[in-house]
Formats: structure tokens, sequence, C-alpha cells
């Protein structure tokens, strides 16, 4: 074949006139795993019996350990590669936290690395990892299946760099949308966020890699984070923050989960009896870990008491004033043995034992792809007004402009922090921007000629190509109106970076960036923004754009998904999971609590170094259950743009609803009335009968769901008896109320054309 003839089939392929459509190559890479044997378990080490449980192996081998070896187990040993000049024992991975194992009894080392977004520090041993879409993103998906597959490329690369603990999975609500670390976590309502990151967890778990989940309980802003007390009512947390951790804790049955800085209700969330042994482990059975966030730990019998049963990063209390408190009866031995139980037989249960990873070399183009696939489902469309998108043919001439297009796409900043190929030598520098190259002006181009060429390939035969894309950086507000002008179509691009240590004091954009807009849009009617950012922005200018797209945090990935999703080469935009207010003044805080020019973050410690902090309230009872959208509903308020709002390139239409008996499930028929195929996520609200003092919807379930043009589907969504109940703090318990229930079904919180009335007898 010629070579001529060659680059033509590639074209038709790629256009998808062979009927082929587009076509991903991509070589999967395996490790060799070690075989390993029952020898050890007949030469005297039991525990290493598959065929026991992990609770009977763990007793097992726990018998044999010494006061000193049960110690080395409940704390790290330092910062290790975190602190400049700590000392790294040659065992170290060199990710956040470092346990040593106990190679007589054969129980393995536990290597512990940041993993929000992606494995952090690869630079630090000339690693790559792969950097997802925000989590955030994540959850906009409303899909599962991308939840389990953004878990499941961090366990991978977990193993491919030799971890063997994920310390990933935040879960907190996003009760604050000006928190640093929203990117980080997945929505404003528990049943999406828990959900979600429970999939998530349970991807990573599936390498045999322990899973984690945190920031245990109402870490919901960065300011003031090691002292603020965060109030809120048993009932309110049961039905909010904690259902959100339940859900997801339910459904992954993770190794860990790591108490956050701050206090709840005057004690601070690693030493609180109610959150840590009252709930997790006894009403809700959990069987792992209580790790601490890192120097979250703030005493020794009091905590482990209360139920922490791993101190981070060092051993200030865990250590030898364990051991003294363990001997002088202060903590019994069987709490200790409690603790080590708990790290043990997750280690076992979660195949680190028997499976440890071993090293090879990450894929950096599966992980790509993977990136993409999940971006290209958590992009979400908010306006398209006179279908300015797709792009098509006749869009020859555009303007791309601002947020570094040219080059890359924006990533959060923190613990989250992933290292770009390329870029500082011996890692990104905490407090500074990282950008990704994954450029959306090359991918736009790159897509442009093709569409160009695919247009002039079916009419002739021949291939074509015409189309200019020209870019200004946005920092000129008269150069950049000027290249606006001269193109069809002005595509700015606008950031707002995000990070742990840091909650932002406005919803504004930064950086003047809401002039660029302004100013873009006066001189080319058809502007489309699109919005890489770590949570909500107000949009001042939304009214003077014909076109907007969030795409947050969009990965390594991002640029070419975004392009795809820009030129309709996929059709499956998420929606959102978290309300866009419309100002500030709409909030239950309008301003960041303990937040002012004066005092900054107010005593987090960015990075582990404590500044000197004041003890704030941080009162959530002002909300309390209203959480998000369901605070905009009873204040009668009209966000900029609902949860759960989201548009397609397509329509879709909602029939014929019925509930089952109990309301155990709805069913409805979901039709696709466009022209093109696209996906639709059908959302599922409950009200509950007056008495139970709640005027407002709740999420009780979902489907994401693809229909070809013209197609029609009936949907099922089950309805878990738990979302219809309310926690009775005098019964210390969930119950359903007798009475009238109203199920609403539909594209967003805010639009909802099913509506019936059942009635429910007490349950």
């Amino acid at each position: 074949m010629s070579m001529r003839l060659l680059a033509r089939v590639s074209l038709a392929i790629g256009c998808g006139l062979t009927g082929m459509g587009w076509v991903a190559v991509g070589a999967a890479q395996s490790a060799a795993k070690p075989v390993r044997t029952e020898a050890a378990a007949k030469a005297g080490m039991p525990w290493m019996n598959r065929a026991l449980d992990p609770d009977t192996r763990a007793d097992l081998m726990i018998r044999q350990m010494t006061l000193d070896e049960k110690i080395q187990l409940v704390h790290g040993i330092g910062w290790g590669p975190l602190r400049p000049g700590a000392y790294v024992p040659p065992e170290d991975n060199g990710g956040a936290g470092f346990v040593p194992g106990i190679p007589r009894l054969g129980l393995p080392n536990l290597n512990l690395a940041d993993s929000a977004v992606g494995v952090r520090m690869g630079a630090w041993d000339s690693r790559y990892a792969t950097l997802l879409p925000s989590a955030i993103g994540m959850a906009s998906s409303w899909d599962p299946g991308m939840g389990f597959l953004y878990g499941s490329v961090i366990g991978r690369e977990l193993r491919q760099q030799g971890f063997n603990m994920s310390i990933g999975g935040g879960v907190d609500l996003i009760r604050e949308p000006r928190n640093g670390r929203n990117f980080e976590y997945a929505s404003e309502d528990p049943v999406l966020a828990g959900t979600m990151v429970g999939e998530l967890a349970m991807g990573v778990q599936s390498n045999h890699v322990l899973g984690d989940i945190k920031h245990y309980v109402l870490n919901d802003q960065e300011t003031g984070r090691n002292t603020f007390n965060a109030v809120m009512s048993r009932r309110t947390m049961q039905e909010t923050d904690l259902l959100a951790f339940r859900i997801a804790i339910q459904m992954a049955h993770p190794a860990g989960v790591m108490c956050s800085y701050n206090r709840v209700n005057g004690d601070f969330a690693c030493e609180n009896q109610y959150t840590l042994t009252d709930v997790l482990k006894k009403q809700w059975g959990f069987q792992g870990f209580v790790l601490s966030d890192w120097e979250a730990t703030h005493s020794t019998v009091k905590a482990a008491l209360a139920g922490l049963d791993m101190e981070q990063p060092g051993d200030q209390y865990f250590g030898a004033p364990l051991k003294q408190a363990v001997q002088d009866g202060k903590v019994p031995m069987a709490r200790l043995d409690d603790m080590v139980h708990r790290i043990v037989r997750s280690m076992i249960a979660n195949g680190v034992v028997d499976d440890p990873p071993v090293r090879s070399v990450v894929d950096p183009f599966q992980g790509r792809d993977d990136a993409k696939k999940i971006e290209e489902r958590s992009l979400v469309l908010l306006k398209n007004e006179s279908g300015i998108l797709p792009l098509n043919s006749e869009d020859a001439t555009i303007a791309v402009i601002g947020g570094r297009a040219d080059f890359g796409v924006l990533s959060g900043g923190g613990s989250a922090q992933v290292d770009a190929p390329g870029g500082r030598p011996g890692g990104s520098q905490w407090g500074t921007p990282v950008y990704f190259p994954s450029s959306p002006m090359r991918y736009l181009a790159q897509q442009a000629e093709r569409l160009a060429d695919c247009g002039a390939l079916a009419s002739t035969g021949r291939g074509a190509s015409a189309v200019k894309i020209s870019f200004d950086p946005g920092t000129d507000l008269a150069q950049a109106a000027l290249t606006a002008a001269r193109a069809k179509v002005a595509i700015v691009f606008v950031t707002q970076w995000m990070s742990e240590g840091m909650d932002r004091p406005t919803l504004s954009l930064p950086d003047n960036q809401d002039a660029l807009v302004e100013a873009v849009a006066r001189a080319n009617p058809n502007t489309v923004v699109v919005l890489e950012t770590g949570g909500p922005v107000t949009m001042p200018w939304s009214g003077k754009v014909k076109g907007i797209v969030e795409a947050w945090f969009p990965g390594i990935g991002g640029g070419q998904a975004i392009a795809a999703a820009l030129y309709g080469r996929v059709n499956a935009w998420g929606k959102l999971p978290v309300t866009f207010p419309a100002n500030e003044a709409q909030l239950p805080h309008p301003q960041v609590t303990g937040l002012t020019p004066e005092t900054g973050n107010n005593g987090m410690n960015g990075g582990g170094h404590s500044q000197e902090a004041k003890s704030f309230t941080v009162d959530y009872n002002v909300e309390g259950m209203e959480v998000g959208y369901k605070w905009f509903q009873v204040k009668h308020e009209t966000p900029l743009y609902p949860f759960g709002f989201g548009l397609s390139y397509t329509r879709f239409a909602y029939s014929g609803l019925n509930v089952a008996p109990g309301a155990g499930s709805v069913s409805f028929v979901v039709k696709n009335t466009g022209a093109r195929a696209g996906d639709e996520i059908a959302e599922v609200y409950a009200t509950l009968p007056g008495s139970s003092g709640e005027p407002f919807r709740r999420l009780v379930g979902f489907a994401r769901v693809s229909l070809k043009a013209g197609e029609s589907q009936t949907v099922t969504v089950p309805i878990r008896p738990l979302y219809l109940k309310v926690f009775s703090t005098e019964k210390n318990s969930w119950e359903r109320l007798p009475g009238a229930y109203t199920l609403e079904v539909g594209g967003s919180s805010a639009d909802l054309p099913l509506r019936t009335e059942v009635q429910l007898a007490a349950q």
C-alpha cells in the first residue's frame, strides 16, 4: 500500500467513513506477580494460610508479636521525603508515610502515598503518574462506572510505583463553595458524594492496594483547619456529612478512614469518641483502622480510647508515650490489640500480605486514555445559546484566548498535586500553580482540521485543510478584544487555581478574568467560555456570552477531551454536583468563617508547618440539613446554575412514572427527542412528610442513560430505604415516618417534570 493511500485510509477511519468510528490503540502493561505458596503456613506461620479468614489470620499473627512490635505498627516513622533533611529508610518508597513491617512474621511495610487525583511525588524518584480530572469532575459524570475507573487508575499506578496504600478518597461535603480542597471532594449532596467516592475506593482496592476515605469529619474549609470548632447537631450530622461517609464506607469497606484536623462539637476529630467509636465502629461496623491526618493527633490516652488506631506521620503520641500508657494500664492492652488487629486484618483482607506490589513502569498512554474518558463524561455544558456548540466547518476562524490554553490545563495544588511531565526537577513546589501539557488549542486545531478534511473527503474523495486558529494570552484586554473581533468564534479559557491550605475569599474569578470575558464578548458576539475551576464561580458576564462549559481541572487528557466535546465528537456531558450561586449573598455563610485580611487562613498548616492559630467556631447549624440546593429551595433563592443541571447536544423527555410498593424503586421512560445520540442523567428526589421538619427535596437516586436519536428506554432506579428515613437523636437510630412522600424525577433539582405522591407506613 502506498504512503498516500495509507494516509487516505487513516483519514477515512478517523472520520468514521468506514463505519469503524474513532479507534484508540493502547498497549496495556502487566507486571509479573510473585508466586506465593502455603509453605510458610506449614513452617510455623499459620497466619499465612489463605484458607483462613482475615480476622483469624490477624489474631494468629498478633499472638506472636511483642509489645514493641505492636507499638511499631500504630504510628509512622516521620515525615520522610516530605520534609528536607528527614531520615528516609531504604524501604521507604518516597511517599507521604511509611510504617515498618515485621519481616519475621511475613508482614510487609506500609508505604502510603497521597493520591487524591493521581499519585503524588512521582518526580522525587523519577516516576510518572497520571493526573486524573479533579474528583468534583469525576462526580459530575454521575456515573458509578467512572468512579470505579478513577480509583482503579490510582490503584494500578500505586502498585506499579511500589505503594500499597492510598491516602486519597475525599468525601467531605461541599458546604463551603470557596473551600480550597473542593476539587478533591465530590458533591454537596451526601448520596451523590458517598456513591461516587465509594466506587472510587472500590476501584483502588481492586488492585490489592489499601484504600482510604477522608477527611472524617466536617473538614469543610481550610481556613483555621487546625483549630476551628465545627458545631452541628447530631441529627444534622447523621443526615448530611456523616451520611456521605457512611454510604462510601459501607460500599467499599476501605482499609482506612482518615480523621481530620478540626474539632467537632468541641473535641478534635482524631480524639472524638462519638464520631470515631460510637458511629464509625459501632453503628456502621467499620472493620478497618482510623489513621490521623498528618500531625492531627493531639493526645495519647484520649485519642487511643476515642478510637484512633494510627498516628501519622511520627510517634509523638503513639510511640513511647503509648507504650508507657499501656504498661501503666491507662490504655488497656485489649485496645492496643484492637488497633493492631484492624491494621493487620486490613492488610490481609486487601491482598497486601499475599500479593504485594512489584514495581514496574506506569503506562502513560493507558492512563491518559482513562483520564480522557472520565473527563469527557465530566465536562458540564452550562449554556449553548443559538446552538453555538458544537463547532462546525463554518467556524473557519477561531480565537483562543487566555488560560494558557496554548500550553496545557490547570491542576489543583497541595497534597493532591501530581507532578507534571517535564515539570520542575524534584517535583512540584507547594503553593505554585502547575499546568499539564495537554493544550486545548492544539487539540482544537486537530479537531478543526479533521472536520474540514472529513467534509472534503466525503464530497471529493480528497482531504482539505482550511482552519485558522489564533491565540492571545488575555493579559492585555484591548489586544484580546482585537484578536476576538477578527475571528468567527472566540473561546475564552478562564482559570481558578485552588489548593489545600487556602480558601478563596470570594467566588469571583481571579486576575481580572471577568473583565477579560466582558471585553471579548463585546468584541465578538459568538463567545464561548471554558472554565477550569476547582468549584463554583460567579459569572457576571453569563448573559453576554453564547456558550459556557465547566471543565473543572481536566487532567492529562483534558485538552483532547475539551476539544472533542466542543466539536461534538462526544456527547457525554455531565451535570453539576454542586450549586453555582449567583453571588455570595445567597450563601448561608456570605464570608468564609475566620478568613479576614488580618488573619489570612488563620492557622491552617500548608505542608505540615504549623502557624500560630486562633480557635474559632464555624456554626453549621445556620444551614443545618439545608446544604446546597436544599438551602436555595427553602430560601426561595434562584442560583446561577442549580444542582444537577447540565445541557446536551440533544434533548430528552420523561414520562410514565411508576413507584414500586414501599417506594423501593421508581420506574419511568426517558426518550431522546433530538437528532443526536447522547447521555441523560435522570435524577430522583423525595420530599418527606411535614412531620419530618424537612421542607426540601433530597436526592434519593440517579441513573445515567445512553440513548440513540429517537430511542426510548424504561429506567428503574432503586431507592435505598435509608434515604427515606430521618435520624432520631432520642432513639439514636433511623426511622421512616408515616405519611405522604412526594417523589419527583427529571433532569436537575430545578427541572422535575414527573411527580407523584405515595403514602408510606412507619418503618
